[in-house]
């Protein structure tokens, strides 16, 4: 059985005009969003151990029903200044080669169906650190989405 062109083609054209849904997250101030489907869970603060030698982006571990999540302080992997004492992060669970990560985030927004043929590249003044862990931007109103690549943000310490 094959696929005519026009059938490709109004494949593609779909797939162009699609809408990506993505779950919104601040960081320092800045709106960042994350795939809906990497994400795993949504938690409130949660009680993180500390791992001694651990590379300065990772806070810890925290206990997930069982598992051990590795705890990743987004504020310190996009190179931000520390949260106020006192500020309990929220925590988007994602998944990697079946490893869980939380993603500690300041807040945790709202999920959001947004078109692809809305999104822009990333723009040429985002800084370097960002730039290697964004797949582009989303323009909402008058703020910035930063669209986060889950995978490349969980590259710590590798060459």
């Amino acid at each position: 059985m094959s696929i005519t062109m026009e059938a490709r083609a109004s494949g593609l054209a779909l797939a162009e005009t699609a809408e990506a849904v993505f779950l919104t997250l601040t960081v320092a101030d800045q709106l960042c969003g994350v795939p809906v489907l990497a994400v795993r869970d949504v938690l409130g603060p949660q009680a993180i151990t500390r791992i001694p030698l651990a590379p300065p982006e990772v806070a810890g571990s925290l206990n997930l029903r069982g598992r051990i999540v590795t705890a990743i302080d987004l504020r310190r992997r996009l190179g931000l200044p520390p949260r106020d004492a006192g500020a309990a992060p929220m925590s988007v669970v994602v998944e990697r080669e079946g490893e869980l990560y939380s993603l500690l985030a300041d807040q945790v927004g709202e999920v959001l169906p947004l078109p692809r043929s809305d999104r822009a590249p990333n723009p040429p003044t985002l800084d370097p650190l960002w730039r290697e862990v964004s797949d582009g931007v989303h323009r909402l109103g008058e703020r910035l989405l930063i669209l986060l690549d889950v995978e490349r943000v969980l590259v710590i310490g590798e060459p």
